[in-house]
């Protein structure tokens, strides 16, 4: 295949996208004309860049089938489609890209979704294997879906994209940044206090120290906000508001536990803005003397009035919900506009009594500094005013319910922010530059000439408020909360004011828990509460949290005792602020690759700060609330680590995991071995773990929580098939190994034989200096009935790890290790049993329809009983077999495989040690000891010595002992592990190696050779002499090994070296069979021959 390589297409300025075409394949090139090709070579694929002014794809049509190609444009295609159909000499349609026959895809948003996207349909890759392995020949696509798997998708994804239309026919109700952010936002900012405490707070603190105060409050709420909109911007934001940013970011720990008390003190909120409400209406009524009651019921009964009517509309839907909110938007903007209006509407006598004056310069110099009454101080004053600034998550709480969460979210809260910050500010100013901090009500309270005045600037205006300074008055900033009644154009739209905050801010948290609520349900943490998180209608609507929400508000406000609960409510809302700024800072911090926010106005540090301010304020606001906050939140956050739900969200905590790990290791790397530090680091050749979970048992018991332990599998035969099973099992074994509790790794190769793949983990297992440094490998029971190719890769295991330096432990238990057989039976039972039972559920769901059709459904009915059961018996009688296979066949061999679970009693572990080989013989017992399972066995230490030297080698070894500090129960000192064996013993030892004997000396010279060239791996004559000395070595040591450790819960032994190429394989094991057979669990051992204790300090 050719390319254009002309420089006039690849140096073309006006050069800018690619050009795609479809290219006619036919083997049969005449049919082509010359008109569809033009002037181009007649089998040239060209992939250029083509001029500004031809966006259309260049296509050769194939006669015939311009209508087919004019269709696939007319319908949308020729900018988008990435993969394009034509035309083989099979007259089957494959795929194209870029005009070349590939199945390889362009880049496209479908592939990165997550399975159950709303926003489209995930659709799914030709994998590596299919691009890299050979082309199946078979491939093909109907015509009616050329243009479907053009596009990658499949008749799946056809189906969900129908239910998706049909759900778009419907409509869901999504919300713009405006609707569904700014509003909520500004309405649950502007609370209460905006018209009732602001005025008290300007007065306490004057004009200065009250912007400070806002001031404050708004860097808290900007931070948090920046913070918010970086988390916003790193990815689609689905519903679930502070929970989900905080779970997706920090992870399910600090996502649960923040999530839970987030949507209750949303719960409880409603209750607090519910009651203010129903104050500012009792009020009205005592006013009028109208009251139903009293005071506390009267709160109690419209109170209760208040919660089921906008529980009405909550439950109506979001599109409702949304109305209401616009309608008290406008209600409290009037209201605002209505007090600025009032300010510059020239005063009367009676509001110049109360204190009223219009702006006046001297108001304006006498408020600007503090004057703290009633013990009030900066930070009280603050702890009043903080709660009026929050409600910035209102947009967020509802993220699933927005159009594009990315953009509304930043947009609409940093704006919200602005306007609610500027609009404080505006009021505050306003009312400390019109209004006196005291004033009496009076009228006649003028300025008399002739009589002195205390020069505040009210003496200056005409009136004598001096008596406010002796006695309680009732008027001015500091002593009346309706300052801005008074002052507004027309009192009663404050009231109205009043009325549309509490509401509104009531009605955003009355939505914004259950969603919350609803979102961390549907994750499934906490297991109990998955009840809530079924939605209902097209909105999935969380009618049980409604429900919910509403028990738990109608309980506060019928206790109507909000005022200790509410400090630990806004220390609930500060918790959340403070952690949404320490996920920013943490995932910036973690510099994880997947960090990547659009919103680029963040620092780490900053947010970091953020945080630190928030848990600041929280303490200033309420210390006791703040500790009371922490408490439930690590509460929680146990809880939910103890769990351990199986979520993966790649959260940062994921992310810095791997950065601490890899820092470790890389500073891991530049300490130098020391012999004080060695530990066992082992690689277990389990094969899968579960196939052999004893060995894997007995090598984790002496390196959890000490040294690294890889179980490792190597596959052998077709490379293709070996790679697929390989990768396909990887997550599933080390899933395995993680639900049991094994702290080790899995690894896997494959190779062309057994002793390749040994060899490349060998050397290429670990990191740095987390290398292992032992070889743990069961013994090949059945080397007898084994090919000489595979007893010759099992003793070449053997030798390699001597070569690479590795310590060799080789384990040998009764029953062996390989439980394979009883997990397959296991299996099938399991098999059956899903299969009875479906059969059941079958038959269960049609006996409605079979009955509808009277006796010949009763027929029906009755043979299909019958049916079922016969099936039933039959499986009984399959399930009876197979549990008798397992009792009998199986039962010890399944006890065996769990013996190193088990605490062991009190027993001893004799150790053989023999041969020095650095301590790692004499090493592995003692970390046993040390283990809860082992810490009731005693150690036995045998050697070998002289019959003259008894004693002396008994105080030597236990000098050295002492010296390594190992405790002992008994040393004995053998003294003839080299006379003959019992002649019964050697005999078995010549039965057991005749058949791989080659007996040369029987024959001939040349029959001989030529015998050794066909069986090289047999046993000679002169080997068998050569090394009898070492033979009746290891029958004899197996005879003392039955008179001395029989008894023992564990034996650990020397392993004896063969050279190589001078022991044969088959004497070498029969050397293993006949030293360990008969014996309780043993480890043949044999350390590197480099020091692994130390008696130095």
């Amino acid at each position: 295949m050719s390319m254009n390589n002309s420089p006039n297409v690849f140096l073309d300025p006006n050069a800018n996208r690619f050009q795609v075409n479809i290219i006619n394949e036919s083997h049969d090139n005449s049919e082509t004309s010359q008109e569809d090709v033009g002037s181009d070579p007649p089998h040239y694929e060209e992939t250029s860049f083509t001029d500004e002014t031809h966006n259309r794809l260049r296509i050769s049509y194939r006669p015939g089938k311009r209508e087919l190609y004019d269709n696939f444009l007319q319908n949308g295609e020729k900018t988008e489609a990435s993969l394009h159909p034509y035309d083989t000499h099979t007259k089957m349609y494959y795929l194209q890209t870029f005009g070349h026959n590939t199945v390889d895809p362009v880049p496209k948003i479908d592939y990165y979704r997550n399975t159950g996207s709303v926003s489209g349909n995930k659709l799914s890759r030709p994998s590596l294997l299919e691009i890299h392995e050979q082309l199946a020949k078979n491939i093909a696509v109907s015509t009616g879906s050329v243009e479907r798997v053009a596009n990658g998708e499949s008749s799946a994804g056809d189906e969900t994209a129908v239910s998706k239309e049909e759900e778009n026919k419907t409509g869901l109700v999504k919300f713009g940044w405006v609707k569904g952010v700014l509003v909520r936002c500004m309405l649950n900012i502007w609370g209460v206090m905006l018209f009732i405490r602001l005025s008290w707070i300007v007065g306490q603190a004057g004009i200065g120290l009250g912007i400070i105060v806002i001031g404050l409050s708004v860097v808290v709420t900007t931070l948090t906000g920046i913070s918010m909109s970086a988390i916003c911007t790193n990815g689609v934001v689905r519903g679930g508001g502070a929970y989900y940013l905080i779970s997706r970011s920090l992870g399910p720990e600090f996502g649960g536990s923040i999530g839970l008390i987030f949507a209750f003190a949303n719960a409880v909120a409603v209750a607090m803005y519910v009651v203010g409400f129903a104050e500012t209406v009792v009020e009205l009524l005592k006013e009028s003397a109208t009251l139903m009651v009293d005071e506390s019921n009267d709160i109690r009964i419209i109170g209760t009035i208040t919660v089921v009517c906008l529980l009405g509309i909550s439950v109506a839907g979001m599109e409702w919900e949304a109305k209401a909110q616009v309608i008290l938007l406008v209600v409290l903007l009037v209201a605002i506009a209505n007090f600025f209006i009032g300010t510059v509407i020239p005063t009367n006598n009676e509001k110049k009594a109360r204190g009223f004056f219009n702006y006046q310069a001297s108001i304006f110099a006498e408020n600007f500094g503090p004057d703290f009454r009633s013990g009030e101080g900066f930070f009280s004053v603050f702890a009043i005013f903080f709660p009026a600034a929050t409600g910035i998550l209102a947009g967020a709480n509802i993220s699933g319910d927005l159009k594009d969460p990315q953009s509304a979210i930043p947009k609409g809260t940093m704006l919200a922010i602005l306007i609610t910050t500027v609009a404080y500010i505006g009021v505050a100013i306003c009312a400390a530059s019109c209004v006196v901090r005291d004033a009496t009500g009076n009228i006649n309270d003028t300025v008399v000439p002739g009589m002195s005045c205390n020069g505040s600037s009210a003496c200056s205006l005409g009136y004598d408020f001096s008596r406010c300074a002796s006695q309680p008055c009732d008027y001015g900033l500091m002593n009346n909360f309706q300052v801005m009644s008074m002052v507004s154009g027309f009192g009663p739209l404050i009231t109205a004011g009043i009325f549309s905050a509490t509401l509104s801010s009531a009605l955003a948290s009355l939505v914004s828990a259950p969603k919350v609520f609803q979102a961390l349900c549907k994750d499934n943490i906490y297991k109990g509460l998955h009840f809530f998180a079924k939605g209902y209608g097209k909105n999935n609507e969380p009618i049980r949290g409604y429900v919910l929400t509403f028990v738990i508000a109608m309980a506060f406000i019928l206790i109507a005792e909000l005022n200790t609960i509410a400090p630990i409510i806004s220390n609930f809302f500060l918790a959340s602020y403070a952690l949404i700024n320490f996920s920013c800072f943490h995932a910036s911090y973690a510099k994880s690759p997947g960090w990547r926010p659009a919103f680029r106005y963040y620092n780490m540090w900053v947010s970091l700060f953020g945080a630190l301010l928030c848990c600041g304020v929280m303490f200033v606001i309420n210390w006791w609330a703040a500790l009371i906050t922490y408490a439930i939140e690590l509460f929680l956050y146990i809880y939910v680590t103890y769990k351990k739900p199986e979520v993966n969200w790649g959260s940062s905590t994921q992310a810095l995991y791997y950065i601490n790990a890899l820092d470790s290791a890389l500073a891991l790397t530049t300490v130098e071995d020391h012999v004080k530090n060695f530990r066992p680091q082992c690689i277990a050749l389990t094969g899968a773990p579960m196939i052999r979970p004893a060995l894997l048992d007995i090598t984790h018991t002496f390196t959890k929580n000490n040294g690294l332990c890889i179980c490792c599998e190597v596959y052998t035969g077709p490379r293709k098939l070996c790679v697929k099973e390989m990768n396909s099992g990887m997550a599933k074994k080390q899933d395995w190994l993680t639900k049991n509790k094994r702290k080790a790794f899995y690894a896997a190769v494959a190779a062309e034989s057994f002793r390749d793949g040994v060899k490349s983990l060998l050397q290429a297992s670990g990191l740095g200096r987390m290398k292992p440094n032992t070889l743990v490998i069961g013994f090949k029971k059945d080397w007898r009935n084994a090919t000489a190719t595979q007893v010759e890769n099992y003793v070449g295991v053997i030798h390699d790890a001597f070569d690479f330096e590795l310590g060799m432990i080789i384990v040998r238990i009764s029953q062996g290790f390989d439980i394979s057989q009883v997990l397959q039976v296991q299996e099938e039972l399991e098999k059956l049993e899903q299969e009875r039972l479906a059969l059941e559920a079958t038959i269960k769901e049609n006996d409605f329809e079979e009955g509808k059709s009277g006796i010949c459904g009763f027929f029906r009915k009755a043979s299909t009983l019958n049916i079922s059961r016969h099936e039933t018996k039959k499986e009984s009688t399959i399930n009876t077999i197979q549990s008798m296979h397992v009792g009998e066949f199986n039962q010890k061999l399944l006890e065996a495989s769990t013996q190193f679970k088990k605490k062991q009693g009190k027993g001893t572990i004799d150790i053989w040690w023999l041969f020095d080989d650095g301590g790692l013989t004499i090493l592995i017992p003692y970390i046993l000891t040390i283990r809860k399972k082992w810490k009731n066995c005693k150690l036995r230490i045998f050697t070998g010595g002289k019959v003259n030297r008894i004693e002396e080698e008994k105080l030597v070894m236990a000098s050295l002992l002492s010296k390594f500090r190992i405790k002992f129960a008994d040393i004995n000192i053998i003294c003839d592990i080299n006379i003959k064996p019992h002649k019964e013993s050697w005999k078995f030892f010549e039965e057991m190696i005749e058949p791989y004997r080659l007996h040369e000396s029987c024959k001939d010279i040349t029959t001989a050779e030529k015998l050794k060239r066909e069986t090289p791996w047999k046993i000679t004559d002169a080997e068998l002499e050569a090394f009898k000395e070492k033979s009746y070595r290891q029958v004899r040591l197996n005879e003392l090994l039955q008179e001395h450790s029989r008894a023992a819960n564990l034996i650990v032994l020397s392993l004896p070296v063969a050279r190589k190429g001078v022991v044969s394989d088959y004497l070498y094991m029969a050397w293993l069979e006949i030293l360990s057979k008969n014996l309780p669990p043993i480890l043949m051992v044999r350390g590197n021959h480099k020091n692994v204790l130390t008696f130095y300090s």
